[in-house]
């Protein structure tokens, strides 16, 4: 479906690359669709970025039915602009919008409506080292209707911001604190999508931790609390005896893309691997024994986020000397190398716009 253009003469302007944030700045246009049930998913089209109008019982403000993503596209060298695993990120987005009751899009169209707005807005992809154009797309219930069921229609809308760094520290270890007391999520729940109410879940234990002085909590699983489950913003790996861990997809973890991407390329280097329970009990053991090397998260905004202090109850462990691990240090420049065109893409992630 090839999206109409709303032109405007009223553009904005452009920030200095070397000040910007993460998410405070938005480009001059939006994509937006509609579905209705009669319809499907129609007028598809590129117009100012600005408000959506709501009624005051519009389904998404009462009960939360609403999906979204997260991705890149990325200046090369050469000032090409192109994406990393975009097909990935769709195929994601209908998984979430399945277990939210909400309509399944094309994903090939879907592609298609976002590589033309990158086109009309390819001066806001930034071109200083670690920058980058961040890409929301988000699915939310239009249905003016209070009443819990699933609603009838839909507004899908991408959204562009340019970015820098997600955490001020940049590529530098992060300190993490494992909570007890709270749950984010559970197998049969909402863990595995892509969805507001996980957020929403995580933002009480994350102001605890940031109170406490530490950047993300770690969350174990909501039956026992015992096994590792995610980040807050990120899957979790560790380097435990020359062995590289994350825990295993269980329902109640988000399947990330950069994650897949890690487990890829360990494999792909002859790394041992393995997806598997993994407790915090046998985190904090291999920490007592010396064979935990490193512990690292992954996730579209960081990439890769070496961590080097974890907290758990009343004990606190530094994680090897205090600097980026090797193998957080491989993956890191490995996958931004891909990203940004200084590496070859070896197993098809990369889409030029």
């Amino acid at each position: 479906m090839e999206p109409t253009i709303i032109s405007t003469d009223r553009l904005k302007a452009k920030p200095d690359e070397t000040k910007l944030g993460f998410g405070t700045l938005f480009t001059d246009y939006m994509l937006n669709m509609d579905y209705h049930p009669d319809k499907g998913w129609h007028n598809s089209r590129i117009e100012p970025y600005g408000p959506i109008p709501m009624d005051p019982s519009t389904m998404v403000l009462h009960y939360g039915q609403a999906v979204f993503e997260g991705l890149k596209a990325y200046r090369t060298d050469s000032g090409a602009i192109q994406l990393f695993r975009p097909q990935a990120n769709f195929k994601r987005l209908n998984r979430s919008s399945h277990l939210l009751c909400i309509p399944e899009m094309d994903e090939a169209a879907a592609l298609e409506g976002l590589k033309a707005l990158l086109r009309i807005e390819k001066d806001w992809v930034p071109r200083a080292a670690g920058t980058s154009l961040y890409i929301r797309p988000t699915i939310v219930a239009t249905d003016p209707f209070l009443g819990v069921r699933s609603s009838n229609t839909y507004r899908y809308f991408v959204i562009l911001s340019p970015v820098g760094a997600y955490y001020a520290a940049g590529f530098n270890p992060v300190k993490i604190w494992v909570t007890r007391g709270h749950v984010r999520a559970v197998r049969g729940g909402l863990g595995e999508a892509k969805t507001p109410a996980n957020y929403a879940a995580s933002l009480y234990a994350a102001d605890i931790a940031h109170k406490k002085g530490y950047t993300q909590v770690l969350w174990l699983d909501g039956v026992e609390q015992k096994y590792i489950e995610e980040v807050g913003a990120m899957n979790i790996f560790f380097v435990i005896d020359d062995e590289i861990v994350t825990p295993a997809l269980n329902g109640s973890i988000l399947p990330g893309i950069t994650r897949d991407s890690v487990l890829a390329l360990s494999r792909s280097w002859g790394l041992k691997t393995s997806e598997r329970r993994i407790s915090i009990d046998e985190v904090m053991a291999a920490h007592a024994s010396g064979k935990l090397q490193e512990i690292f998260g992954s996730g579209t905004a960081a990439v890769i986020s070496p961590v080097g202090e974890l907290k758990y109850g009343d004990q606190i462990i530094s994680v090897g000397d205090g600097t980026v691990g090797p193998v957080a240090n491989r993956m890191y420049h490995y996958l931004t190398d891909i990203q940004y065109g200084k590496a070859p893409d070896t197993l098809g992630w990369i889409e030029r716009i």
